[in-house]
């Protein structure tokens, strides 16, 4: 009998002698942060568009070069032909003989104001003549009612007239300045035009050589800042959430190897990137670097809690996102904080709990 108790001991034994690895939670600090992918950019850069169609004469500037608002950044032939200009200039004429001279339009309208305003004056004395008489038992009622008709309706017509008049008159104005907007712009575009900086920067970049055709709808320079840079970060929509203006951010940029810098989020933009999934986001550097380039590229951990004496576990040893595999079976837990290797637990165990490795 007690070698067949000792039996159970020994198999229990062997089942635990095999290599099963045993943890205990531990108290520690714990940081949940968002992983998001970095690219360096110069702050207020814009793409630099031409007003006019032409032919780039010369660059005034060089990449790399230092500009002030207002400075001139290269010189576009244009090639917009002159007849356009003449056109609208003719445009104006028409439209100004329209609305200030005798042009049939108003003058036609005119003489039927004054037609109209004649019957009306006449249909109003013979009216009032005919009430009159009819207040004394004189005359028919059909007379009464005949004239009573005729000096509405000369009234009314002399109504739609000044109505039409104002209404084309208003017409005749508005084309008048449309036609003079349009010469201005044609005068413009048969010039020779420079284009300017809008702000004080760095050109980083010109996309047109001399000699090459400039398009209203093709970039034909970069500027920006020289001194302030921004960091633009992708956030994953799944964590879009969690972020919020003024969070600590760590970043590591390639160039400058595993040197970590300090950075607060600033902006977030509302709308996503639909074929990457991901919003964008802007962060500023507490301390930045001495040397920045565009274009350099890194990775950021915006840290989104952070808590200290958490009782915490390895990640890999929770199952199903809310059970651990203790000595005494599979337990659920509450869970709090995560971060790349470990989560919080809040309850379903203590510090003293022998958890068990997963099995796969």
């Amino acid at each position: 009998m007690l070698f067949k108790k000792a039996i159970p001991c020994l198999l229990l034994l062997v089942s635990c002698g095999k290599n099963q690895e045993i943890v205990h939670p531990v108290e520690t600090k714990m940081t949940e942060s968002v992983y998001s992918s970095v690219t360096i950019q110069p702050d207020s850069l814009y793409k630099v568009y031409s007003a006019v169609n032409g032919i780039l004469d010369i660059n005034l500037v060089e990449e790399g070069d230092l500009v002030k608002k207002g400075a001139p950044i290269l010189q576009i032939i244009n090639t917009s032909p002159k007849l356009n200009t003449e056109n609208a200039r003719l445009n104006v004429k028409l439209a100004q003989e329209k609305y200030q001279g005798n042009y049939a339009i108003l003058r036609d309208i005119q003489d039927e104001m004054n037609a109209a305003r004649l019957r009306y004056r006449n249909d109003s004395i013979n009216f009032f003549r005919q009430e009159n008489l009819w207040k004394q038992k004189i005359g028919s009622k059909l007379e009464y009612d005949t004239k009573k008709l005729n000096f509405e309706l000369s009234t009314n017509q002399l109504q739609l007239l000044q109505t039409k008049y104002n209404r084309t008159k208003n017409e005749l104005k508005t084309q008048l300045e449309q036609a003079k907007n349009s010469y201005r712009t044609s005068l413009i575009n048969t010039e020779d035009f420079t284009v300017d900086s809008k702000i004080d920067g760095k050109v980083y970049a010109l996309f047109k050589n001399p000699g090459e055709l400039v398009s209203t709808m093709e970039p034909i320079a970069a500027i920006g800042k020289d001194d302030v840079f921004i960091i633009e970060m992708l956030v994953d929509e799944v964590d879009i959430v969690k972020i919020a203006l003024g969070l600590r951010a760590l970043i590591t940029l390639d160039a400058y190897g595993s040197d970590v810098f300090e950075a607060k989020i600033s902006k977030i933009y509302p709308r996503k990137e639909e074929r990457s999934q991901t919003f964008k986001i802007e962060a500023e550097f507490v301390s930045p670097p001495k040397v920045l380039y565009p274009g350099l590229s890194g990775e950021g951990n915006i840290v989104v809690a952070e808590k200290e004496n958490s009782l915490t576990i390895p990640k890999e040893y929770l199952i199903e996102g809310n059970k651990v595999r203790t000595s005494e079976g599979y337990v659920s837990v509450s869970i709090g904080l995560q971060n790349l290797d470990r989560v919080e637990i809040l309850s379903g165990i203590t510090k003293d709990t022998e958890l068990l490795k997963p099995e796969k």
